[in-house]
């Protein structure tokens, strides 16, 4: 069990901000933050949120959604909040609020539910459901989820509709998000091609970039080789909101498919730095996972260990 001290954290922070590290690299110590957990990486995370990278901004508010701590919860207003932020961290702030709840994240949600920025307002309509559906009904146990995410939505009761039903719910524009998610989620859930094949149509549903990008999100999760082309042509696809072909790009490099590693290399030089910077990361994901056996990519508190190794032997020589 590790110790979390405040030599740690500050280390990991330290490599977390500093903006000459490569993304993927700086990417590493936030996830370890996010495992460490408690007050002391939540302020080391927030930190990081005035840096340039709205990707990095983003992946932050997600991690702290993810940490389901209450102490986060003004940092992730803040965000909400704040109308010059990017759509993107907007998103991933109340989304996690509404992982987290309380009775204050419901109030923001419910102020900003009808934002005009559309990524923001329909996150913050479907955290709400979120909020006042765990309200009323227990969460699901540890034994009881397929996946560790905190998700934006439960999963239908297991065996509740038919794979066919879960899907026609899931594509039908005209049901309310919260709904549409439950679907989505209980596609995952079950796993098998046809589930990933029917939510790769999901991929080509014009209604809600939200529902797009959380598509390729899960497809990663999943990490099934039949989702390769249909997140290929969304990441190649530069009328797509960035939001979803960044899901798309490092939903590739969680399948981790040596197949995809040219096409990756050769979007980190599109000119969205959303895009670029979320393939460096699935580059990452992918060498790390082609090169070891180890499921814990998570690993900033070992990269930490060898800097201060080499540090110590840079000042041996010296």
């Amino acid at each position: 069990m590790v110790v979390v001290t405040e030599e740690l954290v500050n280390g990991l922070k330290e490599t977390l901000t500093d903006v000459s590290q490569p993304i993927a690299k700086r990417f590493r110590s936030l996830f370890t933050l996010r495992n460490l957990n408690g007050p002391l990486c939540i302020d080391a995370m927030a930190s990081a949120l005035n840096d340039k990278s709205a990707l990095l901004r983003h992946e932050i508010a997600y991690c702290l959604g993810q940490m389901e701590d209450e102490y986060a919860l003004k940092v992730l207003i803040d965000l909400v909040k704040n109308t010059e932020e990017h759509p993107m961290v907007r998103h991933e702030a109340a989304e996690a609020l509404g992982a987290i709840g309380s009775d204050i994240a419901h109030k923001t949600l419910k102020e900003y539910c009808n934002d005009p920025v559309r990524e923001v307002s329909e996150t913050c309509q479907l955290a709400l459901l979120r909020v006042e559906w765990y309200e009323k009904n227990k969460p699901e146990t540890e034994e009881e989820k397929m996946y560790m995410s905190v998700d934006p939505a439960p999963p239908l009761p297991k065996g509740s509709i038919s794979k066919d039903e879960l899907r026609s719910k899931f594509l039908d524009s005209n049901l309310d998000i919260f709904n549409r998610y439950r679907a989505l989620f209980s596609l995952r859930d079950i796993g098998d091609e046809q589930s990933v094949i029917a939510l790769c149509d999901g991929l080509k549903d014009q209604s809600s970039a939200l529902l797009r990008h959380e598509v390729a999100f899960v497809l990663g999760q999943l990490q099934h080789r039949v989702a390769i082309d249909p997140l290929t042509s969304c990441v190649l696809d530069e009328t797509e909101n960035p939001m979803v072909r960044h899901e798309a790009a490092e939903a590739l490099g969680a399948i981790a498919s040596t197949e995809t590693i040219p096409l990756l290399e050769k979007l980190l030089q599109d000119k969205e730095p959303i895009v670029s910077e979320s393939c460096a990361v699935a580059l990452d994901v992918t060498e790390y996972f082609n090169n070891t056996e180890s499921f814990q990519y998570a690993d900033g508190i070992k990269i930490l260990l060898e800097k201060n190794l080499v540090d110590q032997q840079q000042q041996q020589q010296q």
